[in-house]
């Protein structure tokens, strides 16, 4: 999910839940919100805006981003996040008063919880938490075998994928999480899924009755229906191209959602967003965030021949947003330069490890070798040369749950 659906998804459920929305978190291509100024952030939190609507949000992937390349991070920081666990497993967006119980009053969020699932399986040590959110991730499975942004909400791609990347992150076979019915989560993707032809043929909606950001609901599903979780490896190629064909699994739902992001990529060397309600600038904007997304779901699906483009558009305009964005979209970054074999401490001359670590609290020191496997050297060899890096900083690597 793209900083701009995390945004767009809380605006809805605020609307939904008659919570005052003016200090929600902005998307992407805006300015992040300040805190009020009676506000106090967290010691420990990443980022300086308000985390009603993304504080587990953003917390999850900067402390995965920062084990991703090796960083381990601030003890304190890693306290915070599982502090905002309740005590049956499921996350909020954000808990004000870690101190005080959890009560039905406060929104569970079936994102939040995933991402931060991720982030304390990848890290380490936090195996109670896990599978407490675990536990609670399949309390909340629909009956169509997917999730919803929160809990008793129609299911939708977004959410179903990235609960299926939480469940393989902790060791779970997402196909074989079924709901009473049998229903499993790629039961769930594949009703997202459309037919060849039309208009965004092969694409992934959010919801068949919201279609909301066709290329970030794609890109998601795309991700999901591999059955990894946030830190994505490059799959196989894809002898099959960039060609819609008719599929009936989500092995096919899969491709044809790839073929349809590189479809839209290929125009322009990367993807639009439309201008917001009330803009006066009536023409779509670059889209960075779903740009990223898109491209980490290429490489997935093994069609890195379409990432190229996109990728050299990515690392030359994407610092402004991050900057602007804050510490979810340098991690997105990140997990980006990861998919695809960049090095992130020179991402289109941006050290973006660097620009997220001044988020939020002084990390702890690198990981050894000892805490890494071979597939996470994807750019140590470089980086050893260099001295300014000094001891270096090295890549974590996990292997991940097949489904």
């Amino acid at each position: 999910m793209s900083t701009v659906r995390r945004s767009a998804a809380a605006l809805a459920v605020s609307a939904v839940l008659g919570v005052a929305i003016a200090a929600a978190a902005a998307p992407a291509a805006m300015a992040a919100t300040s805190p009020t100024p009676s506000a106090v952030l967290p010691n420990g939190l990443y980022g300086a805006a308000d985390p009603t609507y993304d504080g587990v949000w953003r917390q999850s992937l900067a402390l995965l981003a920062q084990d991703t390349v090796g960083v381990r991070p601030a003890s304190k920081a890693v306290d915070w996040l599982a502090g905002q666990q309740c005590d049956n497993g499921g996350f909020p967006s954000y808990r004000a008063d870690a101190t005080a119980p959890c009560t039905a009053k406060l929104p569970l969020d079936s994102n939040a919880t995933a991402a931060a699932t991720q982030a304390l399986a990848a890290i380490g040590g936090q195996d109670t938490a896990v599978k407490k959110s675990v536990t609670w991730l399949k309390s909340t499975q629909n009956p169509d075998g997917g999730w919803g942004y929160n809990p008793g909400g129609a299911s939708d791609a977004n959410s179903t994928s990235i609960v299926i990347g939480a469940l393989a992150a902790a060791g779970e076979k997402p196909g074989e999480v079924t709901a009473k019915g049998g229903k499993s989560p790629y039961d769930a993707l594949l009703t997202f899924a459309k037919p060849c032809g039309g208009p965004d043929g092969g694409a992934f909606v959010f919801q068949p009755k919201q279609p909301g950001i066709i290329a970030d609901s794609t890109a998601a599903a795309v991700i999901g229906a591999h059955g990894e979780d946030l830190v994505v490896k490059a799959g196989p190629k894809d002898a099959k191209g960039t060609a819609c064909e008719p599929a009936t699994t989500i092995e096919g739902a899969a491709h044809n959602g790839a073929a349809y992001l590189a479809t839209a990529l290929a125009k322009n060397g990367h993807l639009l967003t439309a201008p917001m309600p009330g803009a006066t600038d009536p023409a779509a904007k670059p889209d960075v965030g779903n740009t990223a997304d898109a491209i980490i779901a290429l490489t997935a699906q093994g069609l890195g021949e379409q990432t190229k483009k996109p990728l050299e558009w990515l690392k030359g305009n994407s610092a402004a947003w991050a900057k602007e964005s804050g510490p979810a979209a340098y991690a997105q970054l990140v997990l980006t330069a990861h998919a695809t074999g960049t090095d992130p401490k020179n991402f289109g001359g941006t050290n973006l490890v660097e620009r997220l670590n001044a988020l939020g609290p002084q990390p702890e020191k690198a990981k050894s070798t000892e805490d890494d496997s071979p597939s996470g050297t994807w750019w140590i060899v470089g980086a050893f040369f260099v001295a300014s890096i000094g001891a270096g900083i090295l890549v974590s690597g996990r292997r991940k749950s097949q489904r």
